[in-house]
């Protein structure tokens, strides 16, 4: 059975809410949609499983979608669990993705802006596509991003 759905978020949970969300704002455009998020109670244990949880964060607006597009969800928890090492195969949440105007740019405006280079910059021909060029770097806090340009 397929149901009907729309697509609203992605979620990283983040060591320091705020200079992820700054990373996000000053690289890539997002925007925050009010409010700032607070959230605590026995329905936030019930859903997420984390006793005495407790959420800071907010929703910041992906860029190109307009101001009924998908959002970047940035939560930190006052109780936080442990990260494995990063990367690209690990089982799981594996990137996010924006396609931008200049590959090579964007990865140097991410590590100037905290992040970090993480695999070699590439492009590949796909016969009746057209070309990608790709890399892929992270965020100040090792969370993956895929930065894409296709060329017809």
């Amino acid at each position: 059975m397929t149901i009907e759905a729309r697509f609203v978020h992605v979620n990283i949970v983040a060591e320091d809410w705020r200079k992820l969300a700054e990373f996000y704002q000053k690289v890539f455009g997002c925007a925050v949609v009010p409010p700032e998020r607070d959230i605590s109670g026995q329905w936030l244990e019930d859903v997420t499983n984390v006793e005495r949880a407790r959420i800071q964060g907010a929703h910041l607006r992906l860029p190109g979608h307009g101001d009924s597009g998908p959002t970047l969800e940035i939560f930190q928890y006052n109780r936080a669990g442990t990260r494995d090492e990063t990367a690209a195969n690990r089982p799981g949440f594996g990137h996010i993705a924006f396609a931008v105007e200049d590959v090579e740019a964007a990865k140097n405006a991410v590590v100037s802006a905290g992040g970090k280079a993480f695999g070699k910059l590439v492009s590949v021909d796909y016969p009746g596509y057209g070309r990608l060029t790709v890399v892929y770097v992270t965020d100040p806090e090792g969370n993956l991003i895929e930065l894409q340009k296709w060329t017809h």
